[in-house]
């Protein structure tokens, strides 16, 4: 008797093109503000930095400004969409085997994996100014409850049968908190005073994030794993 074949591996997924040359003009400009933003956040204070003297140091006009962002608190949360994306993205490719709760923490391995900005000199700076500027923490609050609100309106279209908007905004909820309890303990110990300064080792932050979110989610992971062998 001869051995079957092994399967043909499964297609790779189609590439996405290759950015344009205005895409990358854009990023580039995008790029250059937030970098000079950090640059005068830093060195002279946030309530002290005007959008004309960000503008400046980026060498743009103000109109090109506002084409990137809407206030000068947008600055310090350039990626947050990018991670809500992400998050609905790995909503809308969930293995049907994956419960909600495994869905959102592959969904934080996955932008750890794309970026390091949660472990970076800017998110130092962020959660400084986040306990200094009243106007930084009222857009933190803000950034948080809008990415909580989307993400739990898709996870509950997603698992009709498991959570309805109660529920499915109270394990979103245990997910953001738990990520942003964790970030801000693991960001205290670097030395804010230093504009470069970020955790030592962007792999052990990313699993001591991971494994304090996984604690958090335990018990709906729990409820997952009853209610998928009730219904064997």
């Amino acid at each position: 008797m001869t051995a079957e074949p092994d399967p043909p591996p499964p297609p790779l997924p189609p590439q996405p093109p290759p950015p344009s040359l205005r895409d990358r003009k854009r990023a580039r400009v995008r790029q250059a503000l937030i970098d000079a933003a950090l640059d005068l956040f830093d060195r002279n204070g946030y309530e002290q930095t005007t959008i004309a003297d960000i503008t400046a140091a980026a060498e743009v006009g103000a109109r090109t400004f506002f084409n990137y962002f809407a206030s000068k608190e947008d600055l310090l949360f350039p990626e947050s969409d990018a991670r809500v994306r992400s998050t609905l993205d790995a909503i809308a490719a969930r293995d049907p085997r994956e419960g909600p709760a495994e869905v959102l923490l592959r969904a934080l391995r996955d932008v750890g994996e794309k970026s390091d900005e949660m472990a970076s000199p800017q998110a130092v700076l962020r959660l400084k100014l986040m306990r200094t500027v009243p106007a930084v923490r009222g857009r933190t609050l803000q950034v948080q409850m809008d990415a909580q609100r989307e993400i739990a309106r898709h996870l509950a279209a997603a698992y009709p049968d498991t959570l309805d908007e109660v529920k499915a905004a109270a394990v979103t909820g245990a997910f953001i908190g738990a990520i942003t309890g964790a970030l801000q303990v693991l960001l205290e110990g670097v030395d804010e005073t230093d504009s470069s300064s970020r955790p030592e080792d962007p792999r052990e932050f990313r699993r001591a994030l991971g494994e304090a979110t996984d604690l958090a989610l335990a018990p709906w992971m729990r409820a997952e794993q009853t209610q998928d062998r009730s219904t064997r």
